[in-house]
């Protein structure tokens, strides 16, 4: 698994700061409209350069992607000399793809009358960041991008163990990335959800969302050991455009399914990652989802106050977390990152456990981890993840 966002340039890097609740790297952005300064968990790590073989697709996106893909070229690489290049696919998500370059070359061609020498189509196509990291890998068999919204992050590793499950792959390259931009800060802003400090879910003082960006991207086998994905759940209410419905029942039928697909009971969970972005109508519901499923004693939290919501990105980003949790697993406990807000709990939401800084789960052999993501239009997307402890 290779992972970049706010908290840091890789797993390591990442892992102490998520637990330790860290919001040190949160930061302004300016918007560059007459309107003040965004909270945001910018990646302010120094980005690879794309190839100059791959020129056409050198975007702030796919230099994200790139960034995680470095961090385990090794075993791709492995992966295609061991199956083939035609066995090997890509399934990547994002919801901004190369959007921020292309505001820079409109820019340019406002004030200079062309677009900027550098940019190219390639960049802002949803298809192009799957593009790119096949001809960056030189894989053959299905590659393909999906853009669900805040879903397709979690949708691309559903969709990748579908493509193993049909025989099609007998490895896939899956993940997401997203990067800030012009067009989702102006559009969050004029739907009134960003908050003008960092988000605070599940508090009734909560204003809003925290905009971030990042990427991961995993290896994906039928190979037995490690971390699984042992249940998928999807959804689609289409309850409104941008709002999700407000009994939560389409983010209930996900995770249900999920841990159905897992062979599991709700019991078993040992942790949910929320999808928790500090919205009003977002945590009411999914409050009420998490307490249908799994009741009140089931840690659970947000890391959006550390990293931002990364839209497209959030949930392969989440899905990393979740493999962290247990893949550094000791004796038989999880080390949880923390819920952060303010500890002034909504009424109007399910009174949910909320993991506190410090605070680890026991589990008996079989680690099951929750993670769930909700996209506009009703996409919903829960993965389990396991691991066999011995």
């Amino acid at each position: 698994m290779g992972l970049i966002q706010a908290l840091g340039a890789d797993a390591d890097e990442t892992w102490p700061r998520l637990l330790a609740g860290d919001q040190s790297r949160l930061s302004e952005w300016d918007t560059g409209t007459d309107a003040p300064p965004l909270i945001v968990a910018a990646v302010r790590d120094n980005l690879p350069e794309i190839p100059a073989s791959l020129a056409a697709f050198a975007c702030r996106n796919n230099a994200m992607a790139l960034a995680a893909l470095l961090q385990i070229e090794s075993p791709l690489r492995e992966a295609i000399a061991r199956f083939g290049a035609d066995r090997v696919g890509v399934v990547m998500g994002t919801s901004t793809s190369g959007v921020s370059d292309a505001e820079r070359a409109i820019r340019h061609q406002l004030e200079l009358a062309s677009l900027a020498p550098a940019f190219d189509y390639a960049q802002l196509e949803f298809g192009g960041i799957a593009d790119f990291t096949a001809r960056w890998l030189g894989t053959e068999g299905p590659a393909y991008t999906l853009s669900t919204a805040c879903s397709s992050g979690a949708r691309a590793l559903a969709s990748a163990r579908s493509l193993l499950r049909l025989g099609f792959c007998d490895a896939v390259v899956a993940g997401a990335a997203d990067t800030l931009c012009g067009l989702t800060t102006g559009g969050f802003s004029s739907l009134q959800a960003i908050a003008p400090e960092p988000t605070n879910p599940m508090s009734v003082n909560r204003r809003g969302l925290t905009l971030g960006e990042g990427a991961a991207v995993f290896l994906v086998t039928a190979e037995p050991g490690g971390v699984q994905l042992a249940g998928v759940g999807e959804s689609s209410e289409a309850h409104h455009m941008s709002a999700p419905d407000p009994e939560g029942r389409g983010a209930e039928t996900a995770m249900r399914k999920a841990i159905e697909d897992a062979g599991a009971t709700a019991n078993e969970i040992a942790y949910a990652n929320l999808h928790g972005t500090g919205t009003a109508l977002n945590d009411a519901m999914e409050s009420v989802a998490v307490d249908h499923v799994l009741g009140r004693e089931v840690p659970c939290s947000s890391t959006k106050p550390m990293t931002g919501h990364t839209l497209g990105a959030a949930g392969a980003i989440e899905a990393a977390f979740s493999w962290l949790v247990l893949q550094r697993a000791e004796h038989r406990k999880l080390a949880l990152p923390p819920h952060l807000f303010d500890g002034e709990i909504d009424p109007a939401c399910a009174p949910i456990r909320l993991a506190h800084k410090g605070e680890t789960a026991e589990v008996d052999g079989r680690a099951l981890v929750l993670t769930s993501s909700f996209g506009f239009g009703g996409n919903n997307c829960s993965l389990v993840l396991e691991r066999k402890l011995s």
